[in-house]
């Protein structure tokens, strides 16, 4: 496989492989890649659990709305006519 780096990237590389953190590029990656996914498994873990999704009717039938004494009974006469 082939890869271009952007002449900052190499650069970062570069450096990381001078200082010796690294012994070779293809570490750099695979320690790269490794990192994206456990931060990924942390950003997952903390995001909470998606709440079930409401009706309309149960939106309107519970605070702030409960007991306004809204009409949720549907119209019989839909659809109206309408003069064009």
């Amino acid at each position: 496989m082939t890869v271009e780096l952007k002449p900052e990237t190499e650069q970062l590389v570069q450096e990381e492989l001078r200082r010796g953190h690294f012994p070779s590029v293809d570490e750099v990656i695979v320690q790269g890649i490794h990192a994206l996914r456990e931060k990924s498994k942390v950003l997952e873990a903390a995001m909470p659990a998606p709440r079930p999704r409401k009706s309309l009717y149960d939106l309107l039938t519970q605070p702030p709305f409960a007991g306004s004494e809204l009409n949720l009974e549907r119209q019989k006469d839909y659809p109206r006519p309408v003069d064009l």
